[in-house]
This record gives C-alpha cells, sequence and structure tokens, in this order.
C-alpha cells in the first residue's frame, strides 16, 4: 500500500483523539525542553568550572623535583655489594632547575606554546608592626603575561610597572586591605636567607580567591634571586598551550627529556574531572528519564487507539492491507507525534535556554551579581530531538506489533 494512505489513516486516528494525542505531544515538548534547559545549565557550568580552572592555573608546571627520588650512586654501582651502610644522606645542592634556559627555548620551539621561569619562595612581609608570611614569586613580567590571566585582575597598576621600578612588588587586595597598604607604600621583606629589603607597593590585583589574594606577591626575578640567595635559579616553569587537553602529552614529554616533574593541569585535576563524568552521567540520567516518562504517554494513547480500532484493523486487512502496512500506520503516528513534539520542544528548549541566561545570581559573600553558565552546543539539541524521536518510536512499536498480528476473520466473525 502507498505510505500516503499510511499517513493519512495515522492522522485520522490521531486527530480523532485529540485530547489523547496533546497529552503525549505537551509530554514530548516539555521532556525536550527541559532536558535542553536542564543538560544547557549543567554543561554550561562544566566549561565555565574547567575554563576558570584552566585560565588562571598553567597548563604545564616543570618544577625542581623528580617524580622518583634519585638513587643513590653506591647502589647503582653495587647492586649486590657485600657492605650495607645506614643513614647516608644525599649531600645538600642549591635548589633548582639545571639548564632552565635550555629547557625554556625547547619549550618555546614547541607549535602554540609559551614558558616563563618563575623563582618561587617564601618571604615575610612586615609593615607596622604587622608581619604576614606569603609566597613570593620572581618572574619576566613580559613571559608571565603570556602564560597567565594575572592582567586582567589588576585593580591598580600592573606587572610591567616591575620593569620601571627596580625594588617594585605587587601584592593582592587581601594583604593590602590586612596591612592598609595603598600604591607607592613601602614594606619590608624579610627571606629565609636572612636578607632584608625594602619595597615599594607598585601594582595591587584582585583574584577574588583569599587565600591567593592574601598569600602571594610578585617581583622581578632577578630581584628575587638575590633576596633568595639564588642567582641566576628558577624552580618553576609555567606553560601555557593553544591546546589545554594536549598538556598531559607535553608534560610526559618534557619529563622523559629532562627528568624533571613536569604536571599537566588535567594530572593535578584527575579527581575535579572524574567528579564532571559522574555529574554528568547523573544528569543525562535525569533528564533522559523525562523523555521516557514522556514515551508512557504515547504508548497509551497508541495502545488505546489499537484496541478501539480493532474492527477498522480487521477490515483495512481484508481489503488488502498486510500486517506491515498495518505496523506503519501506528509506527507513523508515534513519528507525527515525535516530530512535532521534538520542534516545539526545542523551540520551548532555545527560550528556556535564553531566559535562564538572563538570569542574575548573588552568592551568599560575594559583591558582584554573575549570570547563569549555559551552553548552546548543537549537539545537545540534535541529541535531545533524536532520543525523543527513538522514544516516541520504540513507544509506539508494541502496539504497532500487536496490531499487525491481528487476525481480521476471528474479528469480523466475532462482530457477527
Amino acid at each position: 500500500m502507498g505510505m500516503k494512505i499510511q499517513l493519512d489513516v495515522a492522522l485520522g486516528h490521531l486527530t480523532h483523539r485529540r485530547r489523547q494525542t496533546l497529552v503525549s505531544l505537551s509530554g514530548v515538548v516539555l521532556g525536550v525542553g527541559f532536558f535542553l534547559g536542564v543538560s544547557s545549565l549543567m554543561r554550561g557550568s562544566e566549561k565555565d568550572f574547567l575554563k576558570r580552572m584552566v585560565d588562571n592555573s598553567p597548563h604545564v608546571t616543570v618544577s625542581d623535583e623528580y617524580r622518583k627520588a634519585q638513587p643513590q650512586p653506591a647502589w647503582t654501582a653495587w647492586p649486590d655489594g657485600a657492605v650495607l651502610t645506614h643513614h647516608v644522606k644525599p649531600p645538600n645542592e642549591p635548589r633548582g632547575i639545571r639548564g632552565h634556559r635550555q629547557i625554556l627555548e625547547f619549550i618555546e620551539a614547541q607549535e602554540g606554546v609559551r614558558a616563563a621561569p618563575v623563582l618561587q619562595g617564601t618571604a615575610v612581609l612586615t609593615f607596622s608592626g604587622k608581619q604576614q608570611g606569603v609566597t613570593l614569586s620572581g618572574v619576566i613580567p613580559a613571559k608571565m603575561r603570556q602564560v597567565t590571566t594575572i592582567d586582567e585582575k589588576f585593580i591598580n597598576g600592573d606587572l610591567e610597572a616591575l620593569n620601571a621600578t627596580p625594588n617594585g612588588i605587587v601584592i593582592g587586595q587581601g594583604l593590602a586591605d590586612k596591612f592598609s597598604l595603598r600604591m607607592g607604600s613601602t614594606l619590608s621583606v624579610l627571606a629565609p636567607s636572612g636578607q632584608n629589603r625594602t619595597m615599594k607597593v607598585v601594582g595591587i590585583f584582585r583574584t577574588g580567591n583569599a587565600s591567593y589574594d592574601e598569600g602571594q606577591t610578585f617581583m622581578m626575578l632577578k630581584r628575587a634571586q638575590g633576596l633568595l640567595d639564588k642567582p641566576n635559579r628558577v624552580n618553576r616553569i609555567i606553560v601555557q598551550m593553544a591546546d589545554p587537553y594536549a598538556a598531559k602529552d607535553l608534560g610526559h614529554l618534557l619529563e622523559d627529556r629532562f627528568s624533571y616533574k613536569s604536571v599537566s593541569w588535567i594530572e593535578a585535576s584527575e579527581d575535579i574531572l572524574s567528579l564532571l563524568l559522574v555529574r554528568n552521567t547523573i544528569m543525562y540520567s535525569v533528564v533522559s528519564a523525562i523523555l521516557l516518562v514522556a514515551s508512557f504517554g504515547i504508548y497509551n494513547t497508541i495502545s488505546t487507539i489499537v484496541m478501539e480500532k480493532t474492527k477498522d484493523i480487521a477490515i483495512l486487512k481484508s481489503m488488502g492491507f498486510h500486517a506491515r502496512d498495518i505496523r506503519m500506520i501506528f509506527l507513523f503516528e508515534g513519528l507525527i507525534v515525535g516530530v512535532i513534539g521534538s520542534t516545539l520542544g526545542l523551540l520551548m528548549g532555545a527560550g528556556l535556554i535564553a531566559g535562564l541566561a538572563q538570569l542574575e545570581i548573588k552568592a551568599p559573600g560575594m559583591t558582584e551579581k554573575v549570570h547563569l553558565p549555559v551552553w548552546w552546543g548543537a549537539e545537545q539539541f540534535a541529541l535531545a530531538a533524536l532520543f525523543a524521536m527513538g522514544s516516541c518510536v520504540l513507544a509506539a512499536y508494541l502496539p504497532a506489533r500487536k496490531a499487525g498480528r491481528v487476525q481480521p476473520v476471528d474479528i469480523l466473525r466475532g462482530a457477527t
């Protein structure tokens, strides 16, 4: 039989039972709409979180440490020696990355990769009788700006001010508030080496991370090397990449080549990434359940039509309709509900996402309002539509198969 006849019969069945059809259709529309709304929020928050984490932290950090302790030379030379010595310590060596300039050149030679040397240590700041232990980072401003977003966080001054002021220091807003410091204030910096320097505040930043804003400071690399008594040394190389997800491979390459511990942001955040995977699994399970519930409405509607139209089905079969033609009629009913429901649901979902994007929230303790992070990825629209269509066709299949098995002789004989 022609597909047009099957389609006409399917439309006739659906329009005859308008109330039940509208209920089934509403279930699909709401299912698809809420699927998109929840998916957009969850994926949007995930991408926003990853962007903040990736942008605000190095993609790869090379440090002056080794993943495994270096073996003692005596154990390497004589692994089966007859004499066993105890309490042997390796000689004290100045910490730092040896040959850091060559390592830096190798990293910068990679495509889409930027790097900056850093000497990191601890110091005590003293101002007006107050003391505060801080992390002191010696940097080269031009290179540091290429690998961090710290420039976007300044409320006064910038990193470049360190070039113009040899004894300049950059501090966080939390430390400035705690010590009542402002631009141009001078304070004392005491290093573990015993050296004490008077520094001038040339920049104040605010990241929103209280511990970072109170405990992180920056100064010129040369000045930090002198203050920490580590001339010509660095103990960190910070790497930023055009493709953050290639960081793990670069970390392995650097560690294999230079032996120094190289940790990518992916390795450092494995627990968080695992948590996000579980979160997405739960999210898709919940929103998929919404569409499955909607498909029961379609199943109920088409099953009722099959029971009511048993005699009509028998007549159609006696007129020459095959079992597959009957099945196609009821599958078309599920498909029609799926197509119309998915289309309206996608429109509803798009409107819901647009509305959510306009919402502003202000969490307790925050000073600024933020917009809800939403995601407009085309794949979530396609996934919602395909899942809805699949659920509708699947819900229609069982009643369609039952309709195809109707025996016209038995039905018509019983009706006489």
